[in-house]
């Protein structure tokens, strides 16, 4: 199969020509073909890894990074002003690459904070740094036996890497009776290690397991030294794989308090607009039978807890004929691993011949979009906004007295008092939530490298993030999507999220001529309910890892603290499609030809490319069809087909193209004229050479033994810089091949897409 097949078949999947099979058979023809595999996306920095991972209140870290497409790494920045950074200087005060010191205010909270480096294509993606209130410390490679363990004092915390098919070890030393809580940080702060935590006697001999959360809380059953056993669930290691172990003394009454973590994708939709902090009423144990049932009032706030195996949680209420309430449960959009299924049930007859009739049943919050079926396949994106919480109405149909049951269907061995839930029982408040991620593009294995870049724009480029919506208590509006703050020569494009939808759009596009910048924007979507204006911010999520095979690695998204949009100022799109003009208008059942200017900087494979339209109410339009051999495109809108009703429309167009593009060629150009330089300054070393063994030929036998000493001192300090300039050359042609290389075209696969385009389509006349 030839490139120009592949692509075609790619573009008739695109374009929803392949249907249930679609996927399958773009997988197959890749599997199969022969075409040299093909990056995904255009280039994008992204910071990997910080060495050490955090750092303690009150005190300056020295970190070491690696990242990708750090060409020019600068500035690096994080999501709270408390914490700062400055490149690290060696002894002569040059900055040492990759190197900072980052300083932590005395002020600074106990939290996970995002880290990002400013680089010549924009600010890169983030990367999690802790910040705690013990002392800190970096464990050296090699302790991976009883016999060498790094000794770790109580209270403290260690950062390090895990080494394949290994558990790396560490040794402290306790008293009988001691209570020690162990806590490995790893998914939480973006690293791909699955933890399993051992603690075993002074011969390594484990006492105790976790193969789950990564934390142990265990009472020691004797004076003596322990031994810590940290390692992956499948022994896999490397820079990917770091954590961050707390070991610390806690009380007998105290509770075991994790190191903080990230937020899942999910969790955005809790908690409701004006929640308190605090539950008003706390469970009352034992509430797991009938005759312990505990009696509540609604409407009510109630905090639990899951924390013996197997719980059930009973509470009982009065309800009217005609009432409709709101059940709401959130734990795992706490970040807890459970699954909460509630039961109502209608309660009649006495005590002694009590009957329970089911009223309703309610288990997870569904998913507003559909996503991968597996987390890592083809048929969708990656992120779960739906929850395994609870969210749901009763409608009462007759007085009486109601049961709720509360299970943790995920609860039927484990024992953890740290399984907390919140329940809200309430009248009807209609509200939403709003996430955004990238826009998936589902091209071949590799794609899910595309959905951890960050917003870092180059000129001309109109990026698309995927906005969802969680609607909460029968809210049934259209959610407007807005973001300003944006940096110079950037705008945004919201599609909203129609009446009944869960999907929108928001497109963010610079100019060509966008100066270098950044800033952090305020994304909002927007409502009308009861007659007022109701605003509510747009959480971003983002993948941790840029995954390059999505057969053998499950993402791990996850929400971002900040919305950073930056813009090069350097590097431009591969081709721009713009309208020709930003807003054209129609009468209501005719047909409008929207005309877009194309503006190409690389040379792309095919001849052509479809691009699927985007927009509420005009999904069903045309692909518009983009030749590379032209400057022009058009495409069709037929009204009356569409058959909308008379308003003002926002469209767009995307699809896939694949693009031979050459990065940083602006470097060659540099390289070269540094070559040019190196080369003049051998010459001129050459000539100054040639003349002052000419000169001291020529003063011959007659030269007195001072001016023999001062030629011979000449010649040897000429001889210096000529080895000196030869070296400079040699760099400077190393450095040109280097760029050369790095410069030449490559195939790369990306999502095309056009800047948006306003519709008003106008009332047709009154016959």
């Amino acid at each position: 199969m030839t490139t120009q097949q592949l692509l075609a078949s790619l573009r008739d999947a695109w374009n929803g020509r392949w249907r249930s099979g679609g996927v399958a058979a773009i997988l197959a023809l890749l599997l199969t073909s022969s075409v040299p595999a093909q990056s995904v996306g255009l280039p994008t920095p992204r910071l990997l890894t910080t060495m050490p991972m955090g750092g303690q209140v009150g005190t300056q870290v020295d970190i070491t990074i690696t990242g990708e497409e750090l060409d020019d790494a600068g500035e690096i920045l994080f999501s709270d002003p408390r914490l700062s950074g400055t490149p690290k200087l060696d002894g002569s005060g040059q900055p040492i690459a990759n190197q900072y010191t980052v300083s932590i205010a005395a002020d600074c909270p106990i939290g996970v904070y995002e880290t990002r480096i400013r680089t010549r294509l924009g600010l890169s993606s983030s990367r999690i740094f802790s910040v705690n209130n013990l002392p800190e410390r970096v464990q050296k490679p090699g302790h991976t036996t009883v016999a060498n363990a790094m000794e770790l004092p109580l209270n403290s915390i260690v950062n390090s890497v895990m080494s394949g098919r290994s558990a790396d070890h560490y040794s402290f030393s306790g008293r009988k009776g001691q209570r020690v809580f162990v806590d490995v940080a790893s998914r939480g702060i973006d690293s791909k290690l699955e933890a399993v935590v051992v603690i075993g006697d002074s011969l390594g001999r484990d006492l105790v397991v976790e193969r789950r959360t990564g934390s142990l809380d265990y009472t020691l059953p004797e004076d003596g030294k322990y031994v810590i056993k940290v390692h992956e669930l499948t022994y896999q290691g490397g820079p990917a794989f770091y954590y961050r172990l707390a070991l610390r003394e806690l009380a007998a009454d105290a509770v075991a308090v994790r190191q903080p973590a990230t937020r899942r994708v999910n969790a955005f939709s809790w908690p409701p607009e004006g929640l308190s902090e605090q539950a008003a009423l706390a469970e009352i144990e034992p509430n797991n039978t009938r005759t312990q049932v505990q009696k509540i009032t609604l409407p009510c706030d109630i905090s639990g807890a899951f924390a013996t195996a197997a719980d059930v949680d009973l509470y009982e209420f009065e309800a009217r004929q005609g009432e409709v309430w709101w059940i709401e449960v959130a734990s795992e959009r706490l970040g807890l691993p459970t699954d909460t299924n509630a039961i109502v049930q209608q309660v009649t007859g006495s005590s002694e011949t009590e009957m329970l009739t089911d009223v309703a049943e309610f288990s997870d919050i569904p998913h507003p979009v559909k996503v991968s079926s597996n987390g890592y396949a083809y048929d969708g994106p990656p992120y779960h906004a739906g929850s395994a919480d609870v969210l749901g109405s009763i409608e009462i149909k007759a007085d009486g007295i109601y049961r709720l049951q509360l299970t943790d269907l995920f609860g039927g061995t484990r024992n953890d008092p740290k399984n907390v839930y919140r329940l809200v029982i309430r009248k009807a408040t209609p509200d939403f939530a709003v996430v955004a991620w990238g826009l998936h593009q589902e091209l071949r294995n590799g794609d899910r490298n595309a959905v951890s870049k960050p917003l870092a724009l180059r000129g001309g480029t109109t990026q698309a993030l995927e906005v969802v919506a969680i609607r909460r208590d029968g809210f049934n509006g259209d959610i407007e999507l807005s973001m300003d703050h944006l940096p110079p020569g950037v705008t945004a494009q919201g599609i909203k999220i129609p009446a009944g939808k869960n999907r929108g759009l928001m497109l963010i596009t610079a100019r060509a001529d966008a100066p270098r910048g950044l800033s952090f924007v305020n994304f909002i979507g927007t409502s009308s309910m009861d007659g007022q204006t109701v605003t509510r911010p747009c959480r971003v999520a983002s993948v941790a890892w840029p995954i390059l095979d999505s057969w053998g690695e499950i993402p791990s998204p996850r929400l971002t603290a900040d919305i950073p949009v930056s813009v090069s100022g350097i590097d431009q799109s591969s081709i721009t499609i713009a309208p020709a003009a930003p807003m054209l208008e129609v009468i209501a059942g005719q047909t409008l030809t929207v005309p877009f200017n194309v503006t190409r900087r690389c040379e792309f494979q095919g001849a052509s490319a479809p691009l699927r339209a985007i927009g509420c109410g005009l999904e069903a339009v045309k692909a518009l069809e983009i030749n590379f051999s032209s400057e022009k495109a058009e495409v069709a809108i037929d009204t009356a087909a569409l058959k909308c009703a008379p308003g003002d429309y926002v469209l767009a167009f995307h699809g896939p193209a694949v693009a031979k593009y050459r990065h940083h060629p602006e470097a060659v150009t540099v390289a070269e004229a540094a070559k040019v330089e190196a080369e003049k300054t051998v010459a001129a070393v050459e000539t100054e050479a040639k003349q002052a063994m000419e000169l001291a030929a020529s003063a011959g036998a007659a030269a007195t033994p001072e001016q023999k000493a001062a030629a011979d001192k000449s010649l040897a300090e000429i001889a210096e810089k000529q080895k000196a300039a030869q070296a400079v050359l040699a760099a400077a042609t190393e450095k040109l091949k280097q760029a050369t290389a790095t410069a030449q075209p490559r195939d790369i696969v990306d999502i095309v897409v056009a800047e948006p385009i306003t519709i008003r389509i106008q009332p047709a006349e009154a016959k």
